[in-house]
């Protein structure tokens, strides 16, 4: 089935998510937004442009309207006055804000043109939607991206998003703890483990931005307009029969995903990744870092030690004419990477 069909069912349950996973995923969004995107300094709103602060503090905002707005999801324009590394630094009609440099229209990836990006929208007046309105912090959070779907469209889409269906998006920002997915009129979030079944070294890794995808819903949280997305719920989870498929003692292709100084990340399969340690690299010992041997993206053959599908961990050896059907220890430098 195609796009033209927004939503559609998917037979198996959705994973429940509870408050817990809730409140890791939101801790880290927000620790990202506080480095990377602040609003506000302690004294006002910071213009890089000119290196000064003014004063305006949550007095001058009016949260009437700002509340109002948000509500709604109706639009307004607003003067862009500054910016700084995050984004843009919004005034007028008695709030004022940020626009986080991901909810600009056509949002340019490479560093150097971030800032001649950003210049360009001084004393200018843009259109835009609330996204985010918090009065006991301070903070409102502007999008110029969000302003692109009619009003009341985020209201729309969080009435119709059920958890369990999958539909489309187009990727607008990505971080080290996730990707965020414009859904028409609302961002969801692909927090970093509902990428892969199999090992992320990052997100960047998995998606590009501005790509369309298909998202897996998860949940929906209509009070705080929160969409948590996946894309690992969209296929088998393969560690149900991987010991069915693979045992101790077997040769098989992998392909080598990332190299660290203990030993190596081997990909058996779309979601099935294993650790060469390093003392399975050579029947010597005389490797003293893994790179001396292996690349990433090489194809090699590998023996399987050990297979552990509660823990989701694969023993691999490059020894092949060597046995060892042991449980082998657990391997402390697997689990800190882990």
């Amino acid at each position: 089935m195609g796009e033209n069909t927004n939503f559609r069912e998917i037979k198996r349950e959705p994973p429940k998510l509870d408050e817990s996973w809730w409140r890791a995923v939101l801790s880290e969004e927000d620790r990202y937004q506080r480095s990377a995107v602040e609003i506000q300094s302690q004294n006002g709103l910071y213009n890089e442009t000119e290196g000064t602060s003014t004063e305006p503090s949550d007095s001058q905002i009016n949260w009437d309207i700002a509340t109002k707005l948000y509500n709604s999801d109706e639009m307004i324009s607003l003067n862009v006055i500054g910016f700084n590394r995050g984004g843009l630094l919004v005034n007028g009609n008695g709030i004022h804000g940020f626009v986080p440099i991901s909810h600009l229209v056509n949002c340019i990836e490479e560093e150097v043109k971030i800032d001649q990006k950003l210049q360009s929208y001084i004393d200018k007046t843009i259109r835009l939607k609330i996204i985010e309105c918090d009065p006991e912090r301070g903070r409102v959070v502007f999008s110029e991206r969000a302003a692109q779907s009619k009003p009341g469209k985020r209201i729309e889409l969080l009435g119709n998003l059920k958890a369990g269906e999958h539909t489309f998006g187009t990727v607008t920002n990505i971080t080290d703890f996730g990707v965020f997915v414009d859904l028409g009129g609302i961002e969801g979030l692909i927090h970093v483990s509902e990428l892969s079944w199999g090992r992320v070294n990052h997100p960047a890794d998995v998606v590009h931005l501005d790509e369309r995808i298909e998202v897996y819903v998860l949940q929906v949280d209509f009070e705080r307009s929160r969409v948590a997305l996946s894309l690992k719920q969209l296929h088998p989870n393969p560690w149900q029969i991987v010991e069915m498929k693979y045992e101790p003692g077997q040769v098989t292709e992998a392909v080598i995903t990332s190299i660290v100084p203990f030993g190596a990340f081997a990909r058996l399969e779309e979601g099935l990744d294993g650790l060469i340690h390093i003392t399975e690299m050579d029947s010597e010992g005389e490797i003293s870092h893994p790179e001396e041997v292996l690349e990433k993206g090489q194809i090699v053959k590998v023996r399987i030690l050990h297979v552990d599908s509660t823990r989701q961990r694969l023993g691999l050896s490059l020894n092949l004419s060597t046995v060892n059907d042991s449980e082998p220890e657990d391997d402390e430098s697997q689990k800190q990477e882990e």
